[in-house]
């Protein structure tokens, strides 16, 4: 073990949010993102799904692969909060958290008379976050928003495909997950804001607004240049690196940068072209970009005498930045994020698949292990138990009445 090394997983230190309770509300990706992180950190998450429970448990081609992999560590309770009985329970609930967490349109909980003044009100001490599309105020507060709709009005979209081509998505939902994480960071924030004061608070994540920092390299090209940047594919769309782009190989393809000038050096000894190194013009980047698609055709043309593995190692080599495009199917089997335990095999009915821990580590703490995600409603009488004092006959009361499942 070198010396920038995690401890040992047999280190002992509780996790950082042990003793946190969180009330999760989230559904789909983006909630539950953020939830899961919580829990992977040791908070004490419990799951709150209505009567049908998330919609993830029952989406069509990945199966219930997503709610398997956002929803571990957690407890699983259902609440009609469309049922007066429900929507004061989860009050009740709240009372003894510290955070409660919801991804619904900005006016469903207010509606349903549980928005963030109601709950602060019962609990001055609950961090209320909430995560939408555009947030809870402006000119965009009320409009529908999936993962697609925010790639295309956040300006990822426009920059995304070949030059010429048509705007492209893209191919996984990064705007769900991008505010997930944004939406874990202002919880975290607040609650160590708690620490100093006493107060919760309400926090929010708008889906729109956490999309726009990768957009910041586009941003300056627009100013710098005076229009919008165009589509570049694969390079990159300021030219400020030249390679920056995939490659063909004779089995697949590669990613090559050259960030420095030394890089491209090294890239046509790579290549053994001392003929483009010895090229005055193409030593320095400006030179690079005046002359890019031939230099493109240059690597294009030595890239595909290669397999993808051998370019890699030959990059690796020289200390190149480069990287074989990998499908989903490698990703899952990737030896090092089994190595570092990220990825760990866990048994379905199905049979087994990797699931991903959290990607922060905490030093001197382990992972935490991961357990499956609870069943519908599984432990709905154990947590009215324990945090509203409600005994077996007053949760088949509420069961017979429609205001909790499980």
């Amino acid at each position: 073990m070198n010396e920038n090394s995690l401890p040992a997983a047999t280190t002992s230190l509780p996790l950082p949010l042990a003793g946190i309770r969180v009330l999760d509300l989230g559904h789909v990706f983006q909630g539950p993102y953020a939830t899961f992180l919580m829990a992977t950190a040791g908070a004490d998450v419990i799951k709150i799904e209505p009567p049908g429970g998330d919609m993830t448990r029952r989406r069509a081609r990945d199966g219930d692969y997503p709610f398997r992999a956002l929803n571990g560590c957690k407890r699983g309770i259902v609440l009609n909060l469309k049922h007066p009985r429900g929507r004061d329970l989860l009050i009740t609930l709240a009372k003894s958290a510290d955070v409660m967490v919801e991804n619904f349109a900005p006016t469903v909980m207010s509606r349903l008379g549980l928005g963030a003044d109601v709950l602060l009100a019962a609990n001055p001490r609950l961090i209320y976050a909430s995560a939408s599309g555009f947030g809870s105020t402006g000119p965009y507060a009320n409009k529908l928003a999936l993962d697609l709709t925010i790639q295309a009005m956040g300006g990822m979209m426009s920059t995304t495909g070949e030059l010429g081509g048509r705007p492209l998505k893209a191919g996984v939902p990064v705007a769900d997950f991008m505010s997930g994480a944004h939406l874990y960071g202002a919880i975290v924030t607040a609650l160590f804001e708690r620490e100093r004061t006493g107060r919760g608070r309400a926090v929010e994540v708008s889906m729109l607004e956490a999309m726009f920092a990768p957009l910041l390299p586009a941003a300056g090209h627009a100013y710098g240049s005076q229009h919008p940047p165009r589509r570049t594919g694969n390079r990159h769309v300021a030219d400020s690196y030249v390679p920056f782009d995939t490659f063909e190989a004779s089995d697949g393809w590669i990613a090559i940068v050259c960030a420095t000038d030394e890089h491209w050096l090294k890239l046509t000894e790579a290549m053994q072209r001392p003929d483009l190194a010895a090229d005055p013009e193409l030593r320095k980047l400006s030179g690079r970009v005046a002359r890019i698609d031939e230099v493109t055709e240059q690597i294009a043309a030595w890239a595909r005498g290669h397999g993808r593995e051998e370019l890699g190692a030959i990059c690796e080599k020289f200390r190149i930045p480069a990287a074989p495009l990998r499908n989903v199917q490698e990703v899952l089997d990737d030896p090092h994020l089994r190595a570092r335990g990220f990825l760990a095999e866990y048994p379905t009915e199905a049979g087994p698949v990797a699931l991903p821990n959290s990607p922060m580590r905490y030093h001197g703490s382990a992972l935490r292990t991961l357990s499956p995600p609870p069943s519908l409603g599984e432990h709905t009488a154990s947590v009215l138990g324990e945090l509203c004092g409600l005994d077996a006959d007053a949760v088949a009361d509420l069961k017979k009445e429609g205001a909790i499942g499980g």
